[in-house]
């Protein structure tokens, strides 16, 4: 039997080939068929979730409640030391010095990356700026985030704190920060479907060994991380529910 994998849209683009690698190695530890599949945008992921379609998942935090809830996945790993925030920016000629500086009619670049709309719009809450007083520019990649604001198309722009970092120097010389979300406990996870459940405790150990030899480590650097740490249930439904709470 090939279960399906699938990784969030929002990672780097420079870490395609690394999800790659570690399907291949993953494969090789558990001795499982995996299919990897990647998916263009949010809203084509979720229909082939609601549809069983997937039976592990490298997860946006937006989603957790419907994994965990709605279709019963189980929470495996973390990339140690990541977590979710979002920065607002703007072109670095910009004369708004301040979310406080911004007025209705503000225009906003985002992606349909669930989560990070989410917080970015509770930071631009402080400008008194909301989704019914402004514009919004819908990106597919965070570079075209910036390429809306070097443009002047857009007002502000809304990133990933982590794809924003990993934009070029100069790209990042001709925007300004005005604002980074400081939560600490929002991230992206690796979850398993029903169909592996009875393999969670085993693929945890087996994750959370990775590093322990060079060929591994290479791994893990190829998607940009140091080390896999454990997910204990009860810190899942805390996101959960913090998430819930931040939705309201």
């Amino acid at each position: 039997m090939t279960y399906q994998f699938t990784v969030s849209p929002d990672f780097p683009p420079d870490h395609l080939s690394g999800w790659y690698i570690f399907n291949t190695w993953l494969q090789k530890q558990t001795g499982e068929g995996i299919h990897l599949e990647m998916y263009n945008s949010f809203q084509a992921q979720r229909s082939v979730i609601e549809n069983d379609g997937i039976d592990l998942i490298y997860a946006n935090p937006f989603d957790a409640a419907m994994l965990v809830r709605d279709k019963g996945f189980f929470p495996l790993v973390r990339p140690r030391g990541i977590t979710d925030e979002a920065i607002i920016a703007v072109n670095a000629d910009s004369a708004v010095h301040d979310v406080a500086d911004l007025s209705p009619g503000t225009t906003i670049a985002m992606t349909d990356d669930p989560d990070v709309r989410m917080m970015g719009m509770i930071l631009l809450e402080a400008g008194d700026i909301y989704a019914n007083n402004s514009q919004t520019i819908p990106c597919d990649a965070y570079i075209l985030v910036a390429k809306q604001l070097l443009q002047g198309h857009a007002d502000v722009g809304v990133f990933l704190a982590e794809a924003y970092d990993n934009l070029s120097g100069l790209i990042k010389s001709k925007l300004r920060v005005l604002v980074r979300s400081e939560i600490s406990v929002i991230n992206h996870s690796l979850m398993l479907g029903p169909k592996l459940a009875h393999r969670q405790h085993e693929w945890q150990e087996l994750l959370v060994a990775m590093g322990s030899d060079d060929k591994s480590t290479a791994v893990l650097k190829s998607l940009g991380f140091s080390a896999w740490e454990k997910i204990e249930y009860e810190e899942m439904e805390f996101m959960i529910d913090l998430m819930d709470t931040l939705a309201v």
